[in-house]
């Protein structure tokens, strides 16, 4: 089977411009797929959902922020972003302190070009039968905007006795102290039945220390998947990691553009 996870950033580049996102995952190929970022508007579809309905996907999809997409400004460089990205306004930004009354009050002073409103999530999504889910409430780091959590999804896979266990989610950055929210996971899902499990998403933290928080688990893929918007990445928050019966046949960062993240794919085998 091929499992993979990209980071959509809402399906927008850091000036706020849209990209396709259903074709970049179509060009992905996967079975099972883990998205974080995806964008859902207010009162529309999210990214994940409109991957689904156009790919054949089942979706189950966990809220972490609400936040606002600003537009792009009226002349936009070649280039992915502003090159400072937290000095710039456009693009996805998660609500902190900000309220959506504050946001039309800086919009009507035109203070603030157009924006979206709408909701930052994870997803997963899968071809194959899907026996059973839930999610983990991971709760939120005082410095992070977001309350993280994971959808923990039991799929049922042809030829196999025990269901496999995928796992999605998007961590906080480890200076906000995303190594308290590990090991909450780590300590849930070793409470839970074993079976076959996939770990998958972006861990805002290299592969070595994440593996050292989570010992059992093994890394499917190892190459550079962040930030695009440089000559070429420089580290590895992207991760696909594997425990008990299923393993990694091959593993690779794919060169798809829009977001600023790559995404990862693996293809697994259950032994």
């Amino acid at each position: 089977m091929v499992v993979a996870s990209f980071n959509v950033h809402g399906g927008v580049d850091g000036w706020g411009r849209p990209f396709d996102v259903v074709d970049a995952c179509r060009r992905i190929d996967a079975e099972i797929l883990m998205l974080q970022e995806c964008w859902v508007p207010n009162g529309g579809l999210s990214n994940a959902e409109e991957v689904a309905r156009q790919l054949g996907y089942e979706v189950l999809e966990l809220t972490f922020a609400r936040g606002r997409i600003v537009g792009p400004p009226q002349h936009v460089p070649d280039r992915w972003g502003p090159r400072l990205l937290t000095s710039s306004i456009h693009g996805l930004r998660l609500d902190r302190r900000r309220s959506a009354l504050a946001d039309k009050r800086a919009q009507s002073r035109g203070r603030l070009p157009k924006f979206e409103r709408g909701a930052w999530t994870i997803a997963v999504l899968s071809k194959f039968p899907v026996k059973g889910s839930q999610t983990i409430d991971l709760g939120k780091l005082p410095t992070d905007p977001a309350r993280r959590g994971a959808i923990v999804v039991d799929i049922e896979v042809a030829g196999v006795a025990a269901p496999l266990r995928v796992v999605g989610t998007h961590l906080a950055h480890v200076s906000q102290g995303s190594p308290r929210h590990i090991a909450a996971l780590r300590r849930t899902l070793n409470a839970m039945t074993p079976v076959p499990t996939v770990l998958a998403g972006d861990m805002n933290m290299w592969g070595p220390p994440l593996v050292l928080l989570l010992p059992g688990w093994s890394r499917a893929v190892r190459g550079r998947t962040w930030p695009t918007w440089l000559w070429r990445p420089i580290a590895q928050p992207d991760h696909i990691l594997v425990r008990g019966s299923v393993k990694a046949d091959s593993g690779e960062v794919l060169p798809i553009a829009g977001s600023d993240h790559l995404p990862v794919r693996a293809t697994l085998v259950i032994d």
